[in-house]
């Protein structure tokens, strides 16, 4: 049933329109005035909206306008006694579906409502059709880290505030980009990724903002950057730690003018994008290091999702798996093959260095390596990779002497703690209660390194 929001200031006609549209089977809410109406578009969805022009506190007009600014494809129908063509052209030129006179032609009236209705249900129809057949995948799991993220995207999404997204490489954090971009209102628009750390820095302002011909040796044509490309839709930076501090310059200005130059040109190019980052390296430290500029980190991190590790979330690994399981058969033509119980205890003993990228290549190798049924052999067989959690059994038998399981257990923990905190040294000797000069000692004993790309 269309839902259908009715704005005016005068009861009598409310209660008119309201018995007319609820005959005709639409489910009608009221509101005396602009400001309560806003307050209940910003709450609830509606199909449409009939809005008178004149109101107390705020008309219908400004109501329009800011209406727009929360909820665009919502249709308005513009209603007014004292309308002139005008007023019509001013409404449309806002935004408005359509502009009726008072008192409503009742055929005009239903007409307009019904179309004003399709469209809208036309409009949710088309973005859904293209999430069915966007390659984005879904995020898997129920775990309440998990669940955190899926509310704080369906927050973000619709927003156009910049979103940070901070992680261990194979967290997923250019899924939870995608998912940001096919949420929002610019889905319709495309999502640009400039991967930071793959593009060497003496290319990298070229790649982002384009570049004029001739403004270098190998310049041999005009060439649109990432933020030109993006124009309109979403352009995601990936490992923007990873950038050098010319382009971070660049960057810095585009967002705070929402313009470029071209490399080698002197126009500029006004740029409509949303900027989501992503990076793996914690950017405080960075940012004491001289490494990135702490003006853009304000910039770019409006709202900061941190993605769990694998091994923060392990409660999630068999459902992650039967859907690696069920895609990667699906993909291959292969008969879907089955873990058994012991096997997927032992997924959840793996200490996933890689996190869920490890995780679906692991999968993808006992669907290729494994009979029908997967084992917990099978998976201590293939899925070996060293990194066993401590407190295991099988972790426990690989050593004869105590000191040497010491260090074992001690090692996976600093390295688990250091990887937690992005590799934020005091913070995590803070946590773990050691001085720092002490973290130090033990990660040069234990050879302990960031991962990088």
């Amino acid at each position: 049933m269309a839902r259908i929001l009715i704005v005016d200031d005068e009861e009598n006609i409310r209660e008119t329109l309201k018995e007319i549209l609820e005959y005709e089977g639409y489910e009608i809410e009221e509101a005396p005035d602009g400001e309560k109406a806003f307050a209940l578009i910003k709450k609830f969805n509606y199909d449409a909206v009939l809005a008178d022009i004149k109101m107390p506190k705020m008309d219908g007009m400004e109501l329009l306008e800011k209406s727009k600014e929360v909820a665009p494809e919502l249709p308005f129908i513009m209603i007014s006694g004292h309308g002139t063509m005008e007023t019509a052209i001013e409404a449309t030129k806002k935004g408005a579906f359509d502009f009726i006179n008072k008192p409503p032609d009742l055929n005009k009236l239903l007409i307009t409502v019904r179309n004003a209705v399709d469209k809208n249900n036309l409009v949710i129809e088309t973005k859904v059709l293209k999430r069915q057949i966007t390659k984005t995948r879904e995020i898997i799991g129920d775990s309440p880290s998990i669940k955190k993220i899926k509310g704080t995207i369906e927050k973000v999404a619709p927003t156009d505030a910049r979103v940070m997204i901070t992680g261990e490489n194979g967290t997923g954090k250019e899924l939870v980009a995608r998912w940001i971009h096919e949420k929002s209102n610019r889905a319709d628009k495309p999502i640009i990724e400039v991967n930071c750390a793959a593009i060497p820095s003496e290319l990298i302002e070229s790649e982002l903002f384009g570049h004029e011909k001739g403004s270098f040796t190998s310049a041999i044509k005009q060439k649109l950057g990432k933020f030109e490309k993006a124009n309109g839709g979403t352009l995601f930076l990936d490992e923007i730690g990873d950038m050098s501090l010319a382009a971070q310059a660049k960057v810095l200005r585009a967002l705070q003018e929402n313009k470029i130059v071209r490399v080698g040109g002197e126009k500029d190019i006004n740029v409509d994008v949303r900027v989501i980052a992503a990076t793996n390296k914690d950017l405080m430290q960075e940012i004491q290091d001289g490494n990135f500029r702490e003006d853009l980190y304000h910039r770019i991190s409006v709202i900061v999702i941190h993605l769990p590790t694998l091994n923060e979330r392990v409660s999630d690994i068999p459902t992650l798996a039967e859907k690696f399981m069920e895609e990667i058969c699906q993909d291959n033509g292969i008969n879907k093959k089955q873990f058994s119980a012991g096997a997927m205890d032992a997924l959840k003993n793996i200490y996933w260095s890689g996190n869920i990228r490890e995780l679906r290549n692991i999968v993808e190798r006992l669907i290729i390596l494994c009979d029908h049924k997967i084992t917990e052999d099978d998976v201590q067989l293939y899925a070996n990779n060293g990194k066993k959690k401590p407190g295991t059994i099988d972790a426990i038998n690989e050593f004869s002497r105590f000191q040497e399981f010491k260090d074992y257990a001690e090692k996976m923990f600093i390295d688990a703690k250091l990887k937690k905190n992005n590799w934020n040294v005091a913070k995590t000797a803070a946590e773990i209660d050691i001085q720092r000069s002490h973290l130090y000692n033990k990660i040069d004993k234990f050879s302990l390194k960031r991962d990088k790309k």
